[in-house]
């Protein structure tokens, strides 16, 4: 028997294909329920609105891996991005749409850096539980938007602005798709092929045993929220760019479905696992989720409870498999 047990291990099974058999599933499951699921259309904007979660979970997977939180992603976009629009719509016409597209982008990214730097710095400073960091900047950004654009939405952005968002490459592919793939490129570098990645998952797992080991813990952690920051960023100008305005009240629950694609996609939130493939993979899942359940004409508030409930498995799953991968050792 224990020899059969080290055959087949469901932890270690479902940790290295589960997320990819799940996909499949839900793949032929929609394909079969819905009739229209496999039209370019509809598989086009499936990516088109997993984009900024994606992005979003991206960055918040490295805080994720150290056994962090992030819960203020939402109103984190909200700012940023009614800070681009803001920038776009004031020097667009002085010193044309591209410069003022790159100024706006740049921006953004100087902003979301400086809220991760802001987060990071507190938390390990003050020792904070990140919960508790991210939860206060939620209020605080948010309120920052409603201040900047007076509680109005922000509009007369340039084309150029609009492109990121509404646009396609080819006139197939559209840009914030092409986002998303060099987002995760560049992620997964510094995951998979730098030392910094290597010293994250060791954060991740043993904090102790790091700090032993000579790494600088509040570092990696600093430097883990200032990537969340950046992503945050960038999904914040995707966000208001596919929107068309500056919507000061918007990315409310983001923060939920980029954890969501996180949890769903392996990455414990107990820190030291997690795989940016898996997160890619979680996204999709629940984008296709998210898809049929419109397509099926489901009310919106039963779509609510249907993601919370996906949260709530794919963490007992998450439990499960680490016990069961536990029990093999």
């Amino acid at each position: 028997m224990g020899k059969q047990g080290e055959k087949f291990n469901f932890g270690k099974f479902y940790t290295r294909y589960g997320t990819f058999m799940l996909l499949l599933v839900i793949f032929v499951a929609s394909m079969v329920c819905v009739p229209n699921f496999l039209g370019r259309e509809n598989l086009t904007n499936i990516l088109r609105q997993i984009a900024v979660v994606t992005i979003l979970a991206f960055g918040v997977q490295f805080v994720i891996i150290l056994g962090h939180i992030n819960v203020a992603l939402g109103s984190e976009i909200a700012l940023i991005g009614c800070v681009s629009c803001l920038v776009m719509v004031n020097l667009q016409d002085k010193i044309g749409s591209l410069m003022g597209l790159i100024t706006a982008i740049a921006v953004a990214l100087l902003v979301g850096i400086a809220i991760g730097a802001i987060n990071g710095f507190v938390i390990t400073h003050f020792k904070i539980p990140a919960f508790i960091m991210t939860l206060g900047v939620t209020e605080v950004a948010r309120g920052f938007s409603l201040i900047l654009t007076s509680g109005k939405p922000v509009s007369g952005m340039d084309a150029s602005f609009k492109f990121l968002g509404q646009g396609y490459i080819l006139g197939v592919i559209p840009v914030s798709v092409m986002v998303m793939i060099l987002v995760f490129a560049v992620c997964w570098i510094i995951l998979n092929k730098n030392k910094f990645g290597r010293h994250l998952y060791a954060v991740g797992g043993n904090i102790n045993a790091a700090e032993a080991s000579g790494i600088k813990v509040k570092m990696v952690v600093r430097k883990a929220f200032i990537i969340d920051g950046i992503c945050a960023a960038i999904a914040g100008v995707l966000f208001m760019s596919r929107l068309g305005t500056g919507q000061p009240s918007s990315g409310v629950t983001y923060e939920f479905k980029a954890i969501t694609a996180c949890v769903v996609g392996g990455t414990s939130l107990a820190g030291g696992s997690g795989s940016l493939v898996g997160t890619l993979i979680g996204s999709v899942i629940v984008g296709i989720i998210e898809n049929v359940q419109t397509l099926l004409g489901i009310n919106a508030y039963w779509q609510q409870v249907v993601r919370g409930l996906i949260i709530l498995i794919a963490v007992i799953i998450d439990v499960v498999t680490k016990r069961a991968a536990a029990k093999s050792k």
